[in-house]
């Protein structure tokens, strides 16, 4: 609050009339002294002279009188607006501080729900907590890490419901958890799609949330056409379907170790900062047709026990599948790698395709193995073949690679002991 200026003590009564019989006195003075100095017919212009300066002299008294009645009105009127400001903001305060509490309880109660050991009462929680959050942003990254937490508490996925009544109880119990755990995945997938219009995002959408979801047990998973700013699944296990398609994860993206069950969908996703698909297992068919790598992406030691397709794929920074397998097809064809590109011993115990492949920057497939044809049509790879360390960028390396069933024709003046 800015100081307020001091108020003027208003004058005595005494001194008012004190002041004004002495203007009086000064005046009748002055008009009797020029009345006697100047008995000729001066004398008019005498008397009118002094009353003029008598009537002066209370006007200028007046006029100060008047200001200061006017300088305290505004002091007073100051001092009311900076009392009802006063006012405003601690009724700000305080509406603030019950709202806060509100909010408090409300959370409070919610997490409260999620611990019950009835499924209707942690649906209930859930819902109460993604109300919360899209009525307050400033309270929704906290209430993903909730939900999230909630996934990331161990369950087993149930199977065939068992003969053994005494059993029959937990594996209801199972299957209401599911549901509750479906209602969880569905709350952030809902809230994590911005809409068809990326400048006019839905209302429903939580801006630049991150997500962890390490050693979680996701069903049916899916992110498709949801941006993230951040991204955990370190060790998850992701049972049927994930889909990541059109996906768009604009930092980091951690998926070491994770294991997928049935399809993985990654097609058209984007990943904006590093990603670690490290030891990933993927037991069903893997598709990252047309998924973008804007930083570097580490494959290494990576399992793919059905296809995987990554035609189209657009890595513009280092890439690696050193030490991948792939059981059976792995298709590259159209992709392109802008950066260095590791395929050092990896192993394709299907058809490799890398047809019309574009590599700007080193290749590397030193002890790569081939157990049925490799196509290489087309491909576009560094001319220089690699001899030693000093071998300037960018260059090309097949050196100890296998071909079961012959070396592509591109790729003879590359092979050992062409």
């Amino acid at each position: 609050m800015p100081d307020t200026p001091p108020l003027i003590a208003p004058l005595p009564r005494k001194l008012i009339a004190w002041v004004a019989t002495a203007i009086a006195a000064a005046t009748a003075g002055v008009v009797v002294w020029l009345w006697l100095a100047d008995p000729s017919q001066a004398r008019l212009d005498a008397l009118r002279t002094g009353l003029s300066i008598g009537l002066g002299g209370g006007g200028l008294f007046a006029l100060y009188l008047a200001w200061r009645r006017q300088h305290s009105t505004e002091i007073a009127l100051v001092q009311k607006q900076q009392d009802q400001e006063l006012q405003r903001e601690t009724a700000l305060a305080t509406q603030h501080d019950a709202e806060a509490r509100r909010v408090t309880d409300l959370y409070t109660k919610a997490v409260e729900q999620l611990g019950s050991d009835k499924a209707p009462v942690r649906l209930g929680g859930l819902y109460a907590l993604e109300r919360l959050a899209q009525d307050h942003v400033e309270q929704r990254q906290t209430i993903v890490n909730v939900l999230c937490a909630y996934l990331r508490m161990p369950y087993t996925v149930p199977g065939d419901p068992p003969e053994d009544e005494e059993k029959l109880a937990g594996h209801r119990g199972l299957l209401q958890e599911r549901e509750v755990r479906l209602t969880a995945q569905r709350i952030l997938r809902n809230h994590l799609v911005p809409g068809d219009d990326p400048d006019t995002p839905l209302p429903t959408f939580w801006r630049d949330i991150d997500l962890d979801l390490t050693n979680a047990t996701l069903i049916s998973f899916g992110l498709a056409g949801c941006r993230i700013r951040t991204a955990r699944f370190s060790d998850a296990t992701f049972i049927g379907t994930t889909r990541f398609d059109d996906a768009m994860i604009a930092g980091t993206a951690h998926l070491s170790r994770a294991t997928f069950t049935g399809i993985a969908r990654f097609s058209g996703a984007g990943f904006g900062g590093t990603t670690w698909f490290n030891d990933a297992s993927f037991a069903g068919a893997a598709r990252f047709n047309g998924v973008g790598f804007a930083g570097p992406a580490w494959f290494g030691g990576a399992r793919f026990a059905g296809p995987a397709w990554f035609d189209e794929a657009r890595v513009t920074a280092t890439v690696s599948f050193a030490v991948t397998r792939f059981a059976t097809i792995a298709r590259f064809d159209g992709a392109t790698f802008t950066g260095i590109a590791w395929f050092g011993e990896v192993g394709f115990a299907g058809a490799a395709l890398f047809n019309g492949v574009r590599f700007r920057g080193d290749v590397d497939f030193g002890k790569a193995y081939f157990a049925e044809h490799a196509e290489f049509d087309r491909v576009a790879l560094p001319r220089a073949r690699r001899v030693d360390s000093s071998t300037p960028s960018p260059w090309t390396d097949f050196g100890g690679a296998r071909f079961e069933h012959g070396v592509p024709s591109e790729l003879e003046s590359y092979v050992s002991g062409a």
